[in-house]
């Protein structure tokens, strides 16, 4: 059976591949120093082609409108150049739409192909260009705390962590978002309205972690202007108590908060990364992870979704549950002292 984790360390190393999705530039060198927001590859996606009508832009016939065009083949131009004419007394001319290379001129039309604003990648977290991946990107370390989330808007930034929930299943109100929290990450529970996310916005702050946001909210969310993250999920659910805890100690402390979007199959995670210094004896950045007896889990499905305990034991055989469904199931002791008996793929590692 496949582990879940969900990795919450307040101390670790910190190793994270950042790839284009095709070939092209690496922009940094190994050994160099990075910021979470620094660039570190480059490439161009799907370049735009556009086909331009002489004829029409000039207001000359078809057959006598290739005597009209400038430019040739392969020829680099930039926004504004002249493609074709002068023509008339006005001096009608065609120019350029945007920078670009001529491919084609048949027939009274220019085909250009556009170039796009080139597809970059950030470094996500501070830390030391570790490995460089030929032509497509780097592997970064660094080390420090690690929390991981569920949900990100896609955004990446850096800012001074400023709790503003005292409890972990508080829900954020856009009156608590003041003047002095303009430029900080801020450490909430729910946020369950459009006006908190505005008020964000407008400070501006630098990012969000959130326990969730229901399911109305993600598609503005995803829009705002800084970086989102959830740690628990879409809905109700207040933050599962070993990451507030650990977050909330670091209040006032540089965080980076990569919210890029879940990757299923790679395993990336949104997730914040607070800096701390190296050490001797540091953990493993990658330990291989079988669900065992002791370890600290969280629950991710109802009823007990976000609440945190420890796996006391996986049950031998099969459980079948109250919904009809047979499964390897573990029993778990709350933090409340509830026992529960949850399916294991409902559980997620806490490492």
């Amino acid at each position: 059976m496949v582990t879940n984790v969900a990795r919450i360390h307040p101390f670790t190393i910190i190793q994270r591949e950042r790839i284009l999705p095709v070939p092209g530039r690496v922009l940094v060198k190994k050994g160099q120093q990075v910021s979470a927001t620094d660039v570190v590859a480059e490439t161009t996606l799907f370049p735009q082609c556009m086909i331009l009508d002489v004829a029409k832009a000039l207001g000359v016939p078809t057959k006598n409108s290739d005597k009209y065009i400038k430019c040739k083949e392969d020829m680099q131009v930039a926004e504004g150049d002249i493609l074709a004419g002068p023509v008339g007394f006005a001096k009608r001319v065609l120019r350029a739409p945007k920078d670009g290379k001529i491919i084609l001129t048949l027939d009274g039309q220019i085909f250009i192909e556009i170039a796009n604003a080139p597809y970059e990648v950030k470094a996500g977290l501070p830390g030391v260009v570790k490995e460089l991946i030929e032509e497509r990107g780097v592997i970064i370390e660094t080390c420090g705390a690690l929390v991981q989330g569920v949900w990100g808007n896609g955004s990446i930034d850096f800012g001074l962590l400023s709790v503003v929930s005292s409890d972990a299943k508080d829900v954020l109100a856009a009156h608590q978002l003041t003047v002095s929290l303009k430029g900080a990450v801020i450490l909430a529970g729910q946020c369950n309205d459009l006006e908190t996310l505005n008020a964000a916005a407008s400070l501006p702050v630098r990012g969000m972690i959130l326990s969730s946001l229901p399911p109305e909210l993600i598609q503005e969310a995803q829009q705002m202007p800084f970086p989102i993250i959830v740690i628990d999920g879409v809905g109700n659910i207040p933050m599962n108590s070993a990451a507030y805890k650990l977050l909330a100690s670091n209040d006032k402390r540089e965080v980076n908060i990569n919210a890029e979007p879940w990757n299923h199959a790679s395993g990336d995670r949104p997730e914040v990364v607070i800096p701390l210094p190296a050490a001797e004896n540091m953990p493993n950045p990658h330990p291989s992870i079988d669900y065992e007896a002791g370890q600290l889990v969280k629950i991710v499905r109802a009823p007990y979704t976000g609440k945190v305990g420890k796996l006391v034991r996986i049950r031998p055989g099969m459980t079948t549950f109250q919904s009809g469904v047979n499964g390897v199931a573990g029993e778990i002791q709350l933090e409340d002292g509830v026992q529960a008996i949850v399916p294991l793929v409902n559980l997620e590692v806490l490492e």
